[in-house]
This record gives C-alpha cells, sequence and structure tokens, in this order.
C-alpha cells in the first residue's frame, strides 16, 4: 500500500512572524543599547564610565599594550557593534564584532571563574554578551530592521557560522598581538 496523503509543511502565521519580530526587536534594541553604552563608557565617560585615560591605563595593565590602540578598540567595537545592532544593520557583522570583542572579555576575566565569589569578578556576564551575539548571528535581527527585505540582508547556519567565524580570527589575532606586542 502505498501513502497518498499530501503532505503540508507548517508555516509561520503572521502572527507567529510579528511575535518573533517583536521578540528580535526587543533583544537587539537592549542588548545593542546597552554594548553601545559600555562602548561611550570606555571612549567618553559616558553613563558613570570612567572614560579613554583610565581606559587606556586599564587595558596596559591587562597586558594590551599599547593601551592606546586596544582601548580604543574596544570601545568602539562595542560601540560600533551595538549601534548596529539597534538598528538590525548588517546583523551579521554587527555580532560578529561584538562577539569578538566578548571573546578576549572573557580571556581577560577567566581566571575570576564563570560564578566567581564576591567580590572576584568572572566572565559570567561577558559569556552571556557573547551568547546573545552569536544567536543574533544566525536568526538575523527580525522583521524589525534595516536589513529587513534589503538585498544585503543575511542570516541563517552559512552567515551565523561565518559571524563566529570571523569573530574568532579576529579575537585570536588580538590575543596574538597583545602576547606580541
Amino acid at each position: 500500500m502505498t501513502d497518498t496523503a499530501t503532505r503540508i509543511t507548517p508555516t509561520a502565521t503572521t502572527d507567529e512572524t510579528t511575535a518573533a519580530g517583536i521578540g528580535l526587536l526587543v533583544l537587539r534594541v537592549g542588548f545593542g543599547g546597552l554594548m553601545a553604552a559600555y562602548g561611550t563608557q570606555k571612549l567618553f565617560g559616558w553613563f558613570n564610565g570612567k572614560g579613554w585615560q583610565s581606559t587606556v591605563d586599564d587595558f596596559t595593565a591587562m597586558g594590551y599594550n599599547p593601551g592606546e590602540i586596544f582601548g580604543t578598540l574596544a570601545g568602539l567595537t562595542e560601540l560600533v557593534g551595538g549601534l548596529l545592532l539597534v538598528f538590525g544593520l548588517f546583523t551579521p557583522l554587527a555580532a560578529a564584532i561584538v562577539l569578538g570583542t566578548m571573546i578576549n572579555a572573557i580571556n581577560v576575566l577567566w581566571s575570576g571563574g564563570l560564578f566567581p565569589e564576591y567580590p572576584l569578578t568572572g566572565y559570567t556576564t561577558p559569556l552571556l554578551f557573547a551568547l546573545v551575539a552569536a544567536a543574533l548571528a544566525f536568526t538575523g535581527p527580525g522583521r524589525f530592521s534595516l536589513d529587513a527585505g534589503r538585498r544585503w540582508e543575511r542570516q541563517g547556519l552559512v552567515w551565523g557560522g561565518a559571524a563566529v567565524a570571523v569573530a574568532l580570527g579576529a579575537a585570536v589575532l588580538t590575543l596574538i598581538l597583545k602576547a606580541a606586542l
């Protein structure tokens, strides 16, 4: 006996598509806004940040020499990557920028452990941020974004994987330069 029944592939309803788009919008704007704010703390001292010179001093103390380059780069990647995520623009690239930065932050805070005892600092927060960035690289920005419907819109397994690979490459290159300089 053969199966002649028509198989129907379920498709998302308009309500489900809208809900997913709103969910991604909330995630992008909230997360991207926080990342951008962290960048302005480092660069300009906004939002109770220490400002650029203190950032330079901190990066020099962490072994990222010259601190002027690495500190500025960290602030810029958080600011630019965060703003791109807020607007949902070039999302895989934005996610790669943030993910690469967070891999370096995890490296710096690794000795504190995942769940450090107070007042030690561990790598829980940058790990959480890295996971969000990686998820956005794969899902894309959603329908309420500047990428949506544009010919440059990219998402899915290949683009998410490429974003993760670019982030890993940039993070490893940064760590190599840290060790070499």
